[in-house]
């Protein structure tokens, strides 16, 4: 039960993140210029970044190190979770669909914060 502390964070963002996803389409807003610029991509990428960055945070607090093997595990993990959504999505949320874009953002959103711990996060830990 102790180790749950550390995950505290990344669980709340876990949350956020199928909350947010999980709104049904009338419910998302839609700004004209907004939908050209593709910001819900930019929002994918920094909430799986931010998933993936979390994560790597818990691990490390938890464990005092993280092995690239691992940080590669929580990168396919959030990729994963950000799969299942577009499925969720597609199946049970009125007006929304799967849109492989909106996962391509998702991985590259989620390398992005593996990298960003792997090379400037952990320099700050130790």
């Amino acid at each position: 039960m102790r180790m749950i502390r550390y995950y505290l964070p990344a669980m709340g963002w876990v949350i956020l993140i199928l909350f947010l996803c999980t709104l049904p389409g009338k419910a998302v807003p839609s700004v004209g210029f907004l939908d050209m610029l593709h910001i819900d991509k930019v929002a994918h990428f920094f909430l799986f970044g931010g998933m993936v960055l979390l994560l790597a945070y818990g691990y490390y607090r938890q464990k005092g190190s993280i092995s690239t093997r691992m940080l590669s595990l929580i990168v396919l993990a959030v990729t994963g979770y950000g799969l299942a959504i577009e499925f969720i999505q597609k199946y049970l949320i009125p007006n929304r669909s799967f849109d492989l874009w909106d996962l391509a953002a998702d991985a590259a959103g989620a390398i992005a914060g593996a990298l960003i711990f792997r090379f400037i996060g952990r320099r700050f830990l130790q």
